[in-house]
């Protein structure tokens, strides 16, 4: 159940890693219209989601991992009983 659990922790940083990469995208987009205050609190918005996001993907990502290795440890001590 663990190795699943890191598994889908896993996945899931990839995918909330594509969306602030798709985020990112659409910022570049928007930086090239013209200069108004709703474009501008835009760019702000967008920033700190890009910026929350990789957070995400992060904390997802090393849970993932340490899950992986966690159930590797368990399954090497088990076999060397």
């Amino acid at each position: 159940m663990n190795k699943l659990v890191a598994v889908i922790q896993l996945i899931g940083s990839a995918g909330v890693s594509v969306v602030a990469l798709a985020t990112l995208i659409n910022l570049i987009f928007i930086s090239t219209r013209p200069e108004t205050i709703s474009v501008v609190n835009t760019l702000i918005g967008q920033g700190v989601l890009i910026i929350c996001l990789l957070v995400l993907a992060t904390v997802l990502f090393k849970k993932g991992l340490a899950g992986l290795r966690q159930d590797k440890l368990a399954a090497n001590s088990d076999t060397a009983s």
